[in-house]
């Protein structure tokens, strides 16, 4: 999806005179319509003081409500926000993934709509990678959990989270915090990578620390969310660990399928020695198919390592 088929055209001739944003914060928004103003008025009201450039790309997931004509109402008033209005409903991740290809900015801000992440605080994170040039991207760590369901997202973000530490080798404080700012350059060839929904998060996280790029934490509130959450307990908890394994896989699979094949090698070997103190130096079916099994998992670890080593965006 292209901007020439998104902006009006007269509003795709300023782009081409005007001189680019520093910043650009990508605003997805999906059944806003009661706060939507107000996050608007909260992140301007910020950037204005801060004295960077920036505009403030606002993506109407094809909402069902009003959300789209209180921007077009309120555009007047924001004369940094550009409207990307979608023609179909595309996920948070589509929303996020469009924004950064079509962000002028050379720093991208992902943030939610919905009165949750402390907004008033993206010229920090900016700042923060102004000042620590060796950083490449900062994310918002939650400190309290305050989301709808919240008897199943801590649980299952805790398991995700310790999942995805054990196959990056990182600490992460917060893995799918919906408030952070990167650089656009080093995000673009893991852009393709994201998921529709809102596993993006995660996506970008892991994209950037299976490829050495920086990742900090600034800690951050975390308010009740207005409106209606989006977020399903076990259907986005089984996205998100799947998420985890596919970027692992993805960029360094020796990690998911090394431990899994030596494991049953040396189950294998273990039941092989028994079977031949037991049996009289006769080895079972079970035993043989373990050890051939382990051993297939190696070679496919060890393809999958090369493949990936040989791609050229690792």
């Amino acid at each position: 999806m292209s901007v020439s088929a998104i902006l009006p055209a007269d509003h795709q001739a300023s782009l081409e005179v005007e001189a680019p944003p520093y910043v650009t914060v990508v605003l997805p928004c999906y059944n806003e319509q009661d706060h939507v103003v107000l996050e608007l008025e909260r992140i301007s009201a910020a950037m204005d003081a801060s004295g960077y450039s920036y505009e403030l790309l606002v993506i109407d997931d094809k909402s069902t409500d009003n959300t789209l004509a209180v921007l077009r109402d309120v555009a007047g008033r924001f004369p940094h926000m550009r409207l990307m209005p979608f023609r179909r409903n595309g996920g948070s991740g589509t929303a996020r993934r469009i924004g950064t290809q079509e962000a002028r900015g050379k720093i991208v801000v992902w943030t939610d709509a919905d009165m949750t992440y402390p907004n008033e605080r993206i010229p920090e994170f900016v700042r923060y990678l102004d000042d620590n040039l060796d950083v490449d991207q900062v994310v918002g760590a939650r400190t309290s959990e305050e989301g709808t369901h919240k008897w199943a997202r801590v649980p299952a973000k805790w398991l995700i989270r310790m999942i995805a530490q054990r196959l990056s080798g990182t600490k992460i404080p917060d893995l799918n915090s919906g408030l952070r700012a990167f650089r656009r350059d080093v995000s673009l060839p893991y852009l393709r990578l994201l998921p529709p929904g809102f596993s993006c998060v995660t996506t970008i996280t892991m994209a950037f620390l299976s490829n050495q790029h920086p990742v900090d934490y600034l800690p951050i509130g975390y308010a009740k969310r207005s409106g209606t959450s989006k977020f399903h307990p076990f259907r986005d908890a089984r996205r998100y660990i799947l998420q985890v394994l596919r970027m692992v896989m993805y960029f360094d699979p020796l990690k998911v399928l090394m431990p899994v094949a030596l494991w049953i090698m040396a189950l294998g070997f273990v039941k092989l020695i028994a079977d031949v103190i037991r049996y009289d130096f006769r080895v079972t079916t079970s035993t043989l198919l373990a050890i051939l099994v382990g051993f297939q998992i190696v070679v496919l670890a060890l393809i999958g390592d090369l493949v990936a080593r040989s791609r050229s965006d690792t």
